[in-house]
């Protein structure tokens, strides 16, 4: 209960500064490899944001996710989901699966529906 999971070059806690110091350190040395991080603003927030998307496309509740993040209110945690437009997508199919498929590769919409207009009939 004592120990760390993530410590500095120290052995204390790695706190927000290491964290930022870290991510600037890797970002730095994967920009030759991948020039696109050159055009990226990556700060550690964007660790904690894509983690929520990532918790809540594999189908973890808001709840779980709320909890682990800190969150004082669920309704700071919604802010997740209106980012995300595959989650979006797949709350709109489960209500109407007959009406919106799942998008095929490449596709951000099925071809055979138009959704603007789809949606303005609801």
């Amino acid at each position: 209960p004592e120990a760390f999971l993530f410590t500095n070059r120290h052995g204390a806690k790695l706190t927000r500064f290491g964290v930022r110091y870290l991510l600037k350190k890797y970002v730095a040395a994967g920009t030759p490899v991948a020039n696109t991080m050159r055009e990226k603003r990556l700060h550690p927030h964007s660790l904690r944001h894509a983690t929520a998307v990532h918790l809540l496309k594999a189908g973890v509740d808001f709840a779980t996710i709320s909890q682990w993040l800190g969150h004082a209110t669920l309704n700071t945690t919604m802010v997740y989901a209106r980012v995300d437009l595959d989650i979006k997508r797949q709350a709109l199919a489960q209500v109407f699966p007959d009406v919106l498929a799942s998008p095929r590769a490449g596709h951000l919409s099925p071809a055979a529906v138009d959704v603007v207009d789809w949606l303005k009939r609801l």
